[in-house]
């Protein structure tokens, strides 16, 4: 433990968004940092969230908080629809939260609350710290990624600091999403990339490992693309399912895959490392545990989910991650372009967010 600071013996709540299990992953480095900067950790999340940083840190306190409970539709075309009819209920949510809030300042003797992307938690009488990478939304179209920008930077006014996990300047993994050509008003640094993987060298293996991710029903169907493609895969295949918490496992009849419903951070890193080609959607967290692990994997974006497509299409561009569309995913057509892509390495710095949370003061950074 490191004393002094602004968050030693701070009690802080920190809360994940519940749109994938990457808003709550990401945060385990912050949660570790925090902990070593002397603070009295409590999280809160959904049930999943909470299964999945038990595992991790099984010492803390957990609160119950329900999330937004995002659901995609099975078609790209529908997704902005779908989306559209769920607003209501992200409303009646966010109130929810702010309400919510307010008695667990007061019941718990709250100093500060860090939230990930939860748009209703922040708290006018402490420090309130919002987590976020998507300062521009991308829709594909100019009108609707304005005004959904109004509306993000509307609850990001109401924070007193927001964190953006990215690298500033060029040399950065979320292009646009995390420098667009406008800032919102509150206090604004770039902590750098997080990832609660390690890059310790390991002997490689030739296995094929896919992890899943994200909100369903688009999690099952790539799930299901995979498991028809990895039945007469000839090599070893391991295949992480996301659903932490979960008991059953699909059936194979190939006796060389390898299912696991959940992986701890230690035991996922250990199976990441070692393999040979990584099958993963393009969701921000995996990206950030991608590069800082230094390896090479085919990227499948959510069909429609536009965050995720430019991610791809921007990583791609760099040759940082080959891209396929889950419509023409092919395993051995994959692999084949895997094998003739020219990957490259980025050299983002991973520790720099630590620098951030020692040296963080509530009226400003040093």
């Amino acid at each position: 433990m490191i004393n002094g600071g602004y968050f030693n013996k701070k009690k802080v709540l920190l809360a994940p968004l519940d749109w994938g299990l990457g808003h709550a992953t990401r945060c385990i480095p912050i949660i570790h940092a925090l902990i070593k900067l002397g603070a009295e950790l409590v999280l809160a999340g959904s049930e999943k969230q909470i299964v999945l940083l038990k595992h991790e840190f099984p010492q803390l306190v957990f609160l119950p908080l329900s999330g937004y409970s995002i659901e995609y539709s099975r078609h790209k075309a529908t997704l902005p629809f779908k989306l559209l009819l769920q607003v209501p209920g992200i409303w009646r949510r966010i109130r929810a939260e702010r309400s919510w809030l307010k008695g667990i300042v007061t019941s718990h003797n709250i100093d500060v609350v860090i939230s990930d992307n939860r748009f209703g938690l922040y708290h006018r009488g402490i420090c309130s710290i919002y987590i976020t990478h998507q300062l521009q939304i991308q829709t594909g179209f100019l009108f609707s990624d304005w005004l959904l920008q109004k509306f993000h930077y509307h609850f990001i006014n109401h924070f007193n600091h927001c964190w953006v996990p990215d690298a500033p300047g060029e040399n950065n993994l979320a292009g646009k999403l995390s420098h667009p050509s406008s800032l919102p008003k509150t206090r604004l640094t770039y902590i750098g990339p997080l990832s609660r993987m390690t890059d310790n060298a390991t002997t490689q293996s030739d296995s094929l490992v896919c992890v899943l991710s994200g909100p369903e029903p688009q999690r099952t169907l790539l799930e299901q693309i995979i498991l028809q493609a990895v039945e007469n895969y000839a090599g070893k295949a391991i295949l992480v399912r996301g659903l932490p918490g979960e008991a059953e496992l699909p059936k194979t009849q190939n006796p060389a895959l390898e299912m696991y419903n959940h992986l701890s951070s230690a035991a996922l890193n250990e199976k990441l490392l070692a393999a040979k080609w990584i099958i993963c959607r393009s969701g921000y967290t995996s990206i950030m545990d991608l590069v800082k692990m230094k390896k090479r994997a085919i990227l499948i974006p959510t069909p429609g989910q536009t965050e995720q497509v430019y991610l791809a299409t921007y990583l791609a561009s760099k040759n940082l991650f080959l891209t396929i569309e889950q419509s023409d995913f092919n395993l051995n057509t994959a692999i084949d372009r895997a094998e003739k892509f020219q990957f490259t390495q980025s050299t983002v710095d991973f520790d720099f967010y630590t620098t951030v949370l020692a040296c963080f003061q509530e009226d400003k950074y040093l």
